[in-house]
């Protein structure tokens, strides 16, 4: 298995809990301090991090304007908020990841597999089938 796999798998079951404790918390706190709490804490925990790559000399964090654009352009509290289903972040998220696939393939030259494509047509089928 490739060595990014367990990190993979990590970022996903995290992501997962993510989106469960936002729907528990969309009916108990308004979208814009929920997001604000979520991103202030994320920001907290990331600026801890950094203030310790500073003082054990391990900094290696590097930025340009553009990356720092794209950093900008990110955002689920109102999905909940409007009633969405918890049950649809992982059709939303598969939409994404077919957004991604077709992106590798067109704009970074990633290699389109039959497996690529099949990935991407069954998560564009999921979302179709959100519709009601």
């Amino acid at each position: 298995m490739a060595p990014w796999f367990w990190y993979a798998l990590v970022a996903a079951v995290l992501y997962g809990a993510h989106q469960i404790f936002t729907k528990l918390a969309a009916d108990r706190i308004g979208e814009g301090l929920g997001g604000f709490v979520v991103e202030a804490t994320a920001a907290l925990s990331i600026l801890l991090y950094l203030a310790f790559l500073w003082l054990a000399n391990r900094w290696d964090q590097r930025s340009t304007s553009e990356g720092v654009s794209y950093s900008v352009l990110t955002g689920f509290f109102l999905l909940f908020q409007k009633g969405g289903p918890l049950s649809s972040v992982p059709a939303i998220l598969a939409g994404g990841a077919a957004i991604m696939a077709i992106a590798g393939i067109l704009f970074f030259h990633e290699p389109p597999s039959w497996r690529r494509l099949l990935g991407v047509a069954l998560a564009i089928g999921g979302l179709f089938l959100l519709r009601k």
